[in-house]
């Protein structure tokens, strides 16, 4: 079982015993780990066993016991043939030992690789690999920094609530780390833009927020990013708005979605027309054990319940370039049903009422799509109301318009390792430019636990 930690999750690491040049083909002795070890990245044979105390890579995996994410003992001992490598880099992660990689044996070990931190294996010993049990957890240096199991904290405390350096932007979502070489991991690029990717100056529509309301704390950190429609700002800050509907950029000047959106909502109109949009792009380079990454979003809108399966229906995407399989046209938030974040989406469940549930759509079976108005979910208003309070979106910033919003969601995408691609979170107005609609993003993590990692959006688990 791997523990999350923040930019990072626990990744399986397996490590051989080889010297700093080449790896040299060995086998035999006990194993001290545990059975059902992962075989690691070398293409060796079945395991003997290993030598004991560091842990074997390449072996096949022993019978019985629990599977571990860490090990202290069995594998086969690589081949002859350097881990597979024709060069000097032969575990063929990207970097040689001239170039820092302190294990050369191991792809998921180099200066371009994250931080792992794990828990203690669990199992009995006694399969066909090694007869160890369970043996203690081995901190291991992924990162090849001299240190093993030494992750970078938050970098978010003290940001500006009105700051305009997109870097805030992403330090206030616990994306620190600026990539410093073409092979190190970490932000490329950062830039604050349209809908569209069009670089675009940072305005009142932008927020770093430290709390959203009484009820609502970062999920890592100090600081939380804000995006709106409107004004990204609570009741009695500096530019806050003091109704349900304001605009920056007014009806008369013209919005820029991506290619393909707004994106379409099942059984419900969308206007093509956008508004107010407003974003924060990212270029980023994964870490090369990584096999995927998370982050934690909340939306909150005055269209809430009335506007419900209307054209006018704000939306909040989180898009990447290139697209992951499973994405729509890039964008990796939306529900089971292919909802994107609006007010349409199936985790609306903040508020107080669903007496107004999409009253303002009308059923039209001959439009093309059909139209067919939605009853309310299951889970309608099922959280109440309580992370409403302080945000304005419980009284319309004092106008006594009703609005609601998701609790905590979680959107995860994969990744190669290495692989340098775009994140781009918006938000724009749909339709007109009122009854504004506000995201609030929080604690991106890396993901590198060596599984698949599917596109998909799920209510988000407590806090680490």
């Amino acid at each position: 079982m791997a523990s999350s930690f923040r930019m990072g999750s626990a990744f399986p690491i397996v490590i051989a015993a080889c010297a700093m040049i080449a790896c040299s083909a060995g086998s035999g002795g006990t194993g001290a780990g545990p059975d059902n070890n992962t075989g690691g990245s070398g293409g060796g044979g079945a395991s003997q066993g290993g030598n004991g105390g560091a842990p074997g890579s390449g072996g096949v995996p022993s019978d019985g016991g629990t599977s571990s994410q860490f090990m202290t003992g069995p594998g086969g001992a690589p081949p002859t043939n350097n881990c597979d490598g024709e060069g000097p880099d032969y575990d063929q992660d990207g970097f040689t030992v001239e170039e820092g990689d302190c294990n050369d044996c191991d792809p998921n070990a180099n200066p371009g690789a994250i931080e792992v931190i794990g828990e203690a294996p669990t199992g009995e010993g006694g399969g066909s690999g090694g007869e160890g049990g369970a043996g203690e957890y081995v901190p291991v240096d992924e990162d090849c920094d001299g240190t093993a199991d030494n992750v970078a904290g938050p970098c978010d405390t003290n940001l500006p609530l009105a700051g305009t350096d997109p870097l805030d932007g992403a330090r206030a979502v616990e994306i620190c780390k600026q990539a410093a070489t073409e092979k190190d991991w970490g932000i490329v690029s950062a830039q604050y833009v349209r809908g569209d990717g069009t670089p675009y100056a940072a305005n009142q529509q932008v927020g770093i927020l430290n709390t959203f309301g009484p009820n609502v704390m970062p999920r890592a950190g100090a600081s939380m990013l804000a995006l709106s429609s409107g004004y990204a700002r609570l009741p009695g800050q500096a530019g806050a708005c003091t109704n349900h509907s304001c605009t920056v950029l007014g009806l008369s000047a013209p919005g820029y979605a991506p290619p393909d959106f707004p994106q379409d909502v099942p059984d419900c109109p969308i206007s093509d027309v956008v508004h107010d949009d407003i974003g924060l792009n990212l270029t980023l380079r994964a870490p090369t054990n990584a096999t995927g990454f998370k982050f934690n979003f909340k939306f909150h809108s005055f269209e809430f319940g009335e506007y419900v399966c209307t054209t006018f229906n704000d939306q909040f995407i989180a898009l990447v370039n290139p697209a992951p399989p499973g994405s729509v046209n890039g964008n990796i938030s939306f529900d089971a049903e292919g909802n994107p974040v609006s007010v349409n989406i199936a985790f609306f469940d903040v508020c107080a009422s669903c007496s107004d549930f999409a009253q303002n759509c009308y059923d039209d079976p001959t439009a093309v799509p059909p139209v067919i108005c939605p009853n309310p979910p299951a889970n309608c208003c099922s959280a109440g109301a309580g992370e409403l309070a302080g945000t304005g979106f419980e009284n319309g910033f004092g106008d006594g318009e009703d609005a609601g919003g998701t609790s905590w969601l979680q959107t995860q995408a994969p990744v190669t390792g290495g692989e340098t691609f775009e994140l781009r979170f918006a938000i724009w107005d749909v339709g007109d430019t009122a009854w504004d609609s506000t995201s609030i993003v929080d604690a991106f993590e890396w993901i590198a636990n060596g599984g698949e990692v599917p596109v998909e959006t799920t209510p988000a688990p407590p806090p680490m």
